[in-house]
């Protein structure tokens, strides 16, 4: 059952406050969101017609120190911008309570991008990665469940090598956060 997160709206910090409190990765944050760029006018139209809607919140999870919210939640910040919704940022060390209804294969990965109503009905969210980042990462933890098992941390860096890669250069992974967050948006 989703959970009603009403109680957490407001508590949050703003999209700046978050950016300004960052005590590592500002800078590459800071590169993300004013690279950001639309590749796809459909995507960019489809947001902009989100400002005639008042009914859409987001709560998005995070953490500075994580190179997943360092990589998509600019381009998060700049999507939701452009529709008009809303936006606070909860840290996760702060809102585990919230963390713990939106694990990632039973642990608690950022970024999570939720969406809600006025009433804080949550209607969906996104992360903490692109579906096809994640597939890697999914893959590899049905593949390696004991965490203490030999050569494990030889794997794990391997996979992330390959995450990074599948996240791409330049606008190419801002575009499919912003398709998987349209047809997230699309459903509600």
């Amino acid at each position: 059952m989703k959970p009603n997160l009403s109680a957490k709206f407001g508590g949050g910090l703003t999209p700046r406050q978050f950016v300004e409190s960052m005590s590592v990765n500002q800078q590459a944050f800071e590169n993300g969101y004013e690279r950001f760029e639309w590749t796809d006018e459909d995507d960019k139209a489809f947001f902009e017609s989100l400002n005639y809607r008042d009914d859409l919140r987001a709560l998005i999870l995070a953490a500075d120190w994580c190179g997943d919210v360092v990589r998509n939640v600019p381009a998060v910040f700049r999507i939701l911008e452009t529709a008009g919704i809303p936006a606070e940022v909860l840290v996760l060390e702060e809102h585990q309570d919230v963390m713990d209804h939106f694990l990632t294969m039973g642990g608690r990965a950022v970024p999570i991008v939720i969406i809600a109503d006025t009433g804080g009905y949550v209607l969906g969210h996104w992360g903490p990665r692109p579906q096809h980042v994640q597939a890697l990462m999914n893959e590899f933890k049905r593949e390696n469940p004991d965490r203490e098992a030999p050569g494990y941390e030889e794997k794990i860096t391997a996979v992330r090598q390959a995450m990074g890669q599948a996240y791409g250069e330049g606008a190419e992974c801002q575009a499919v956060i912003a398709k998987e967050l349209r047809s997230l948006i699309s459903g509600f």
